[in-house]
């Protein structure tokens, strides 16, 4: 019970609290203001006014959140949209829905065109894959044949001839008519024909009885 009766007591200071802190950003809010500002310059230009350093960092961001445009130095704004990596050109400080809508299209562009430009790297890479596989196996055919062309291009030993007889036929082997090696005997006869002729052996003496 005493809790409860605590709580409720401690309920309107936790409001009065609320809303002095309210007050006081409120208060800080119009300090830093003064005046409200008319585009990103402009508050930027304010936030550097403030004393410290994380009070001008969170009124940049602030700023930063309020306007998305640019001041362009020869007048208008630009929007900078970083997933494009392009800028638009805009009437005011921030687009209108008219231009975000045009900012839109022009990404929805620009991611088919990058689908396509992918697709298209990818098929040349396949293209090119594909050629030096057909020239890789264009080289390991050429490199076979030239590899049966040195094989079959090696002389095979030839049986060496036997040699021909030249002293003489073998006994009972048929002649060749005007080979030396037949005509000789029949040559060597007639010589010895002739010399019988021509030197008679001597006849033998009788015996005496």
């Amino acid at each position: 019970m005493s809790v409860v009766v605590a709580s409720r007591r401690a309920a309107p200071l936790l409001v009065a609290t609320a809303g002095f802190f309210l007050l006081t950003l409120t208060h800080a809010q119009a300090q830093w203001w003064k005046r409200a500002p008319l585009d990103f310059e402009s508050c930027a230009d304010a936030a550097e006014k403030l004393p410290t350093k994380a009070e001008k960092t969170a009124a940049l961001a602030d700023c930063n959140a309020k306007f998305a445009g640019r001041r362009k130095p020869g007048g208008g704004y630009s929007y900078y949209d970083f997933l494009q990596d392009r800028s638009f050109d805009i009437a005011g400080p921030n687009p209108t829905p008219e231009e975000q809508k045009k900012i839109d299209e022009a990404y929805t562009a620009y991611l088919a065109r990058e689908r396509r430009s992918n697709e298209a790297a990818q098929a040349t890479a396949r293209q090119q894959r594909e050629q030096q596989e057909q020239q890789a196996r264009q080289l390991l055919q050429l490199q076979q044949v030239a590899l049966r062309t040195d094989v079959e291009r090696v002389p095979i030993p030839v049986e060496r001839p036997k040699v021909q007889q030249t002293v003489g036929q073998r006994k009972g082997a048929p002649c060749t008519k005007g080979a030396f090696s037949c005509e000789w005997p029949r040559l060597s006869e007639s010589l010895n024909d002739l010399k019988k002729l021509f030197n008679p052996t001597p006849s033998k003496p009788a015996k005496k009885g």
